[in-house]
């Protein structure tokens, strides 16, 4: 008699199939989305999560290659093929394959972006059978991470920003402005400083007009410091100064490779100054050619950085200022209409030191105490006679020529008394510097003249003038118009 301790047949069977009852269960309850796949690509079994996850059934994704329904692009958009596709590789190569930025996609026709293992399975001989794929979808992580990079990058940009602006301030703690107060009390300023008064406070754009030498940038600076953007940076571009070819750059910003030297990013005057003022002087120098793109600026507040794509917004109040007749260079085409008026919104116009006159006691107080302390002098006397030659030369150069004049004098004064006189004589008077000025025009006009009639009166074009003349042809047209020279009679 023999004593059989193995199971039975029936025995075996309830207990695979309990053991596949467990296995359900585990895969039913699974958080993760998970499927099996034969050697052909077909899903051999899927659980509740990864349809729902996917928007299908569980019926309707049995049998269905799972590649052509879910997994047939990249993230970018691009066509996957089955060869190129890791979940397949799993049952060729027999690896296992991990990814974790990929997209699968919805029945909505919707993608999702997933992690996923792909796991080879094999039969009872060993031989590759199929895989199981595991999957989670990290839409959540992936926005969790493109706001972590969006905030770095705001970081990054508030970084730049503020080493910008500190190298910015820092270069104009350099600068000598002597700008702490306007001087004077005469009705004429008075009269400015009120109109200052009314317009600080709001975001207005100002238009400061005037002669050379009056200090249009100090009355700039007063309506910033009694702003309520006082507290964040006056930026001064100097469009008279700049090479026209890095205006644009200087104003708007470049990216890094925009063009010949722009080795690294850099933000423009207007990101600089945003939350203050940005203050530019001698307007009726910017080029045409960025006069529009300046006229966006102010109506949109928004600027892209040459070589770039991205719109950045601002917030910038702006001061103009120029010595020039805008009015004439609208009439010679040389300064648009449209911009003239939207930065002529509160026209200030500083008056010349000779409509100041009882001003300059006062100036030449404030300059003697200036320069006497910084060369170590003292002075305590300005004689009669001195004040009556300041107060009766006619100041072409306005308060910057009496400021030389009376830095020249104290480097002349000797035990104590300001000497001017000297001073005076050795500053040539307005009716010189307008002569030299008449025979610099006559030049130049017989120079354009020459290279005009050299190329048969073309302005532009391969064999025109201002290529010869090394000019933009609007530039060009501008100094005929202004210098008198009209086109010859007959010629084309």
């Amino acid at each position: 008699m023999t004593h059989d301790d193995g199971c039975g047949p029936e025995e075996t069977q309830r207990a695979l199939a309990e053991m596949q009852r467990r296995n359900q269960s585990i895969l039913d309850s699974a958080g993760e989305g998970i499927y099996g796949l034969d050697t052909e690509g077909n899903t051999t079994f899927v659980n509740p999560a990864a349809a729902e996850i996917l928007g299908w059934t569980v019926e309707e994704l049995i049998g269905k290659p799972q590649h052509a329904i879910i997994h047939h692009t990249h993230a970018n958009g691009d066509p996957y093929t089955r060869e190129e596709c890791p979940i397949y590789a799993a049952f060729t190569d027999g690896e296992v394959h991990r990814k974790d930025d990929e997209v699968f996609w919805r029945r909505d026709g919707t993608s999702l972006p997933v992690e996923y293992v792909s796991t080879p399975i094999r039969d009872e001989d060993g031989e590759l059978a199929g895989a199981v794929v595991s999957f989670i979808d990290i839409t959540r992580r992936k926005q969790q991470q493109e706001a972590l990079e969006r905030a770095l990058e705001e970081v990054k940009a508030l970084k730049d920003r503020l080493e910008h602006e500190n190298k910015y301030l820092q270069e104009e703690i350099r600068v000598e402005h002597n700008f702490e107060e306007i001087i004077g009390n005469s009705g004429a300023l008075k009269r400015v400083l009120s109109r200052l008064e009314k317009v600080a406070d709001t975001d207005a754009t100002v238009m400061v007009t005037g002669e050379t030498g009056v200090g249009k940038e100090l009355f700039a600076r007063a309506v910033h410091q009694s702003s309520r953007r006082s507290e964040r940076a006056f930026v001064k571009v100097n469009c008279a100064a700049l090479p026209q070819n890095l205006i644009e750059s200087e104003l708007f910003g470049h990216e890094r490779g925009s063009f010949t030297g722009a080795t690294a990013k850099r933000i423009g005057r207007f990101e600089l100054a945003d939350g203050g003022t940005l203050f530019l002087d001698e307007i009726g120098e910017l080029p045409l050619e960025l006069q529009a793109k300046l006229l966006r600026v102010l109506q949109e507040g928004e600027l892209e950085r040459v070589g770039g794509n991205r719109t950045i917004s601002v917030d910038v109040r702006i001061i103009a200022a120029t010595n020039r007749d805008l009015m004439k260079a609208m009439e010679g085409g040389t300064f648009r209409d449209d911009l003239y008026y939207r930065l002529s919104v509160f026209p200030v116009e500083v008056p010349a030191l000779r409509d100041r006159r009882e001003d300059i006691p006062l100036l030449v107080s404030y300059f003697v105490k200036k320069y006497a302390t910084a060369m170590g002098k003292r002075i305590d006397h300005v004689p009669d006679d001195a004040q009556r030659s300041l107060q009766g030369y006619d100041w072409p150069g306005n308060v910057r020529e009496l400021e030389n004049i009376i830095e020249r004098g104290v480097i002349l004064s000797t035990r104590g008394v300001l000497c001017v006189d000297e001073a005076i004589s050795m500053h040539p008077p307005q009716e010189v510097s307008t002569r030299a000025r008449r025979t610099l025009e006559s030049v130049e006009r017989e120079h354009i003249v020459e290279v005009l009639d050299l190329c048969e009166w073309m302005v532009q074009g391969p064999k025109g003038a201002a290529r010869i003349l090394d000019m933009h042809p609007n530039t060009l047209r501008s100094r005929m118009k202004k210098l008198g020279i009209e086109k010859k009679v007959g010629l084309a």
